[in-house]
């Protein structure tokens, strides 16, 4: 496809396309492997994954009665988790720009009867919500897909209420020991394991570059601050594989 040459160009894995092209592709690589993702998350990370969102629930310190926002949430495990915290009260709401995500999301939270959520489709860079509203936004390894983080961490911060936190769970870099063989799995094994599980070779292949193209730790907390955000830090889960970030609306 050719581009205007005034066009910005952003990245898709590791090609670079129109902004309009990033979240068209996007989508259909959520619409490809909605129904096989949660079983592909088990197998991608042995199971970890469940660890690292109870991490992240742990920090985001959700009260009852609070105003929770799962953004990215996909299939809905956060969301499980935030309505466990909120014992049934508050507001819950679980937004993601991928119908089938949602619609996945939404039949695994009913058949665990977690009933009080709320589902909107919406894109991340312009929330469709009023400003100070939520006590927490949560977005768990859903930050790198989006076609501009910049504007979505000002979308964020516009409708948390101040003093209240973004949580951000994503992928990250490793640490130097671990990377040779954290490389050679995520090349290699990934992208065959989604060809195996769900019949989706590219989209995996994707998903791993995507990995490498993210902001790492320090250049994520920056981007944090400059989006107005402050305390902001974040944690290293397995050797870096995953990093936990937040900070606090003004």
């Amino acid at each position: 496809m050719e581009h205007d040459n005034h066009e910005k160009l952003t990245h898709f894995g590791y090609q670079k396309v129109s902004p309009q092209e990033k979240t068209s592709r996007v989508r259909s690589v959520f619409d490809s492997v909605a129904s096989r993702y949660d079983l592909m998350n088990d197998v991608m990370s042995m199971g970890l994954h469940r660890l690292w969102k109870r991490c992240a629930v742990n920090r985001a310190q959700i009260r009852p009665g609070q105003a929770v926002l799962d953004l990215a949430g996909g299939t809905g495990d956060m969301t499980r988790l935030f309505s466990e915290a909120l014992k049934g009260s508050g507001h819950l709401v679980l937004a993601d720009i991928n119908y089938s995500m949602v619609h996945q999301g939404r039949d695994r939270l009913l058949n665990n009867s977690v009933t009080k959520v709320d589902y909107v489709i919406a894109n991340a860079e312009v929330l469709p919500f009023p400003d100070n509203y939520f006590h927490c936004v949560f977005i768990g390894f859903g930050l790198r897909n989006v076609t501009n983080k910049e504007a979505t961490l000002k979308s964020i911060n516009r409708v948390l209420r101040p003093g209240g936190r973004l949580i951000v769970l994503e992928f990250s870099q490793p640490n130097t020991w671990l990377k040779p063989l954290y490389d050679v799995y995520s090349f290699k094994l990934v992208p065959q394991l989604g060809e195996w599980i769900a019949n989706d070779r590219d989209s995996y292949q994707y998903l791993v570059e995507s990995i490498r193209m993210h902001p790492d730790q320090s250049a994520l907390a920056n981007m944090l601050n400059e989006a107005g955000f402050y305390k902001v830090q974040y944690e290293n889960l397995t050797g870096g594989i995953v990093a936990l970030h937040s900070g606090y609306k003004v």
